[in-house]
């Protein structure tokens, strides 16, 4: 089969079209063609090897898994003798290791059936980023009707689904983003959209009962100021550096927050079949939809991967697998 891979860490030339065994599976396992995948920062760490702290979770001289990739929707091929639920022929989306290839496999919990009347694209594009929204807003955040949640980076991958879901669970919702992005980031459903290439939105008089942080361009300081009584502020990245990656943004933070009445938290999510579920669930209801920046073919995966390390790029980027 066709499959992009990396033999060692390095720049997007370090990713190169090959021809490589199909994956075995196993008895609780499903073999999926391949439609598309999507791209998400993760994947740019591994390409790199950046920061250096990663490696000893992907390998410290070069990375463990030959082929970069994680959300991905296709068709099941082929199944184990243990799966229980998916068959041959079923349209499936979800995460596995290797997703830049023509065929792909993992255990069938990594699985479920893809929403109906969203294309591969589209499913590829939910994976990660949305299971990180959903869970910061619904479990973390604890978002109930009519509280006042402002996102911050609100045009990316993660940003743009947290939009879609905050209002799905009755918040109102202030978005921040960059002018291009400002027409893109409304037609989600926004309440407010503000450009902060113009305004500062940690010098209004707004006050939010949930700030999500996805930019980490803002500092502790000034984010607590927007945090309404009884408020919190929830971080997700920020800038990384080449050794430690986010700890020393991390750091900071914590210690800006000693004394402060505001609850600061730091959010990473943990991809499950119950959140895809309930994701397909607001996907199906028309309340959440996938937004996709670019579209690539499996060959141009290097050109996509140095987008996403070039940052601002509006929604998903989706390497289709034809």
């Amino acid at each position: 089969m066709k499959a992009m891979v990396q033999d060692k860490y390095g720049s997007a030339e370090v990713l190169e079209g090959r021809d490589i065994a199909k994956p075995e599976i196993g008895a609780d396992e499903v073999l999926v063609r391949v439609q598309a995948a999507s791209v998400h920062v993760g994947d740019w760490i591994l390409m790199t090897g950046s920061p250096f702290v990663m490696r000893f979770a992907t390998g410290l001289s070069k990375p463990k898994n030959l082929v970069p990739g994680t959300d991905v929707a296709g068709i099941v091929e082929a199944v184990g003798p243990q799966v229980k639920e998916l068959r041959p022929g079923d349209e499936v989306f979800g995460w596995c290791a290797g997703a830049f290839a023509e065929y792909a496999s993992a255990p069938e919990g990594q699985f479920i059936k893809k929403p109906v009347g969203l294309t591969f694209d589209e499913a590829a594009a939910v994976g990660v980023s949305a299971s990180t929204a959903l869970q910061l807003l619904r479990d973390n955040g604890k978002v109930r009707p009519g509280q006042k949640v402002l996102v911050n980076g609100a045009s990316g991958g993660v940003g743009s689904f947290a939009v879609q879901i905050a209002k799905a669970l009755g918040a109102e919702v202030t978005a921040v983003c960059s002018t291009r992005h400002v027409d893109a980031t409304r037609s989600l459903g926004a309440d407010e959209v503000v450009d902060y290439t113009r305004d500062d939105f940690t010098r209004t008089d707004r006050r939010y009962d949930l700030v999500v942080d996805v930019a980490g361009s803002s500092g502790w300081r000034n984010l607590r100021r927007v945090v309404a009584p009884g408020g919190r502020v929830v971080v997700i990245g920020g800038p990384s550096g080449r050794l430690l990656g986010p700890l020393p943004h991390i750091a900071s933070y914590k210690l800006g927050g000693i004394g402060s009445r505001v609850p600061m938290s730091f959010f990473v999510a943990k991809v499950d079949r119950e959140s895809l579920g309930a994701l397909r669930e607001l996907i199906e209801a028309g309340t959440v939809k996938p937004v996709i920046d670019r579209r690539f073919e499996l060959e141009e995966l290097p050109e996509a991967l140095r987008l996403m390390g070039e940052g601002h790029v509006g929604g998903k980027l989706v390497v289709s697998v034809p």
